[in-house]
């Protein structure tokens, strides 16, 4: 029997009332991702919470946490941000990791999902282990409850989707654990000699006329392809982090101040994701 696929509360959608800031994988690069909030026109009020003047919000792709030095601190970022409805997120495989770490379960943390623990270890020890429950349970929240996309429309017509690795046009609107694992992992074709996933181009197959926004596979340069745009310039690896004004269409980008990553090799191939 295949299975079932229904609409409703997740994905969101959500009625392109102002303008939106969209930001590619961040991974922990805290610093980047303020400098860049800076650059598209955002600013902290008396609460340290980042508001633009003309009332954009920022949606996050995914992958906030790992591989580089400040997960917790992106975290409550993003979890104080999307509490206060100044911003959304989508699920993510890293965050689908993180939240089930948090939620207790026993998960692998490896390809720098490690060190998401290594932080909350020196984060009890500073506060304790009953704030940092607190803190996990609150995290934990935000990302199990992330949605596998984000459609945002003008009047009710479909304009953007937002998603963390893709997304198939047939998948749009709706929701299942198959189309959950797609948005989350991408099209995969099985695994290379090394085990790294073998990733195949979807956004090659996409026909209907949303502009879908997504990350998850760096790319020196941002992409635009076939109605789709790929802003994940792999900021955790020394490369960039991108933001996407829309409606503008236009890419505002940091630098980031170091490579973070342990990955040996180019940080932008294919393969050492």
């Amino acid at each position: 029997m295949s299975e079932e696929m229904t609409r409703g509360a997740s994905p969101l959608e959500i009625e392109l009332e102002c303008g939106f800031d969209f930001i590619g994988d961040i991974h922990a690069c805290y610093e980047e991702l303020l400098e860049l909030l800076q650059k598209l026109g955002y600013s902290p009020d008396e609460e340290r919470l980042y508001r633009h003047p003309e009332h954009r919000k920022m949606v996050s792709l995914g992958d906030v946490m790992s591989r580089g030095p400040a997960s917790i601190s992106t975290m409550v970022f993003f979890k104080r941000h999307i509490d206060a409805g100044l911003a959304y997120m989508t699920d993510s495989n890293h965050g689908w990791k993180i939240a089930r770490w948090l939620d207790g379960r026993k998960v692998n943390l490896a390809h720098g999902d490690e060190k998401v623990a290594e932080e909350f270890n020196r984060y009890e020890a500073q506060y304790g282990s009953e704030a940092a429950l607190r803190l996990k349970r609150d995290l934990r929240e935000m990302l199990m409850n992330a949605p596998s996309h984000l459609i945002f429309t003008e009047r009710g017509v479909r304009t953007v989707v937002a998603c963390h690795a893709g997304i198939r046009d047939q998948y749009i609107g709706k929701d299942s654990k198959r189309i959950r694992n797609f948005c989350r992992y991408g099209d995969t074709d099985g695994l290379d000699e090394n085990g790294k996933p073998l990733r195949k181009e979807w956004h090659t197959g996409h026909r209907t006329g949303e502009l879908i926004v997504w990350g998850h596979d760096p790319r020196a340069e941002r992409e635009v392809i076939n109605s789709t745009v790929n802003i994940d310039q792999g900021a955790v690896f020394g490369g960039s982090l991108t933001g996407f004004r829309f409606p503008e269409g236009e890419f505002i980008s940091v630098k980031a101040y170091k490579d973070y990553s342990d990955v040996p090799g180019n940080p932008f191939s294919r393969t050492s994701i």
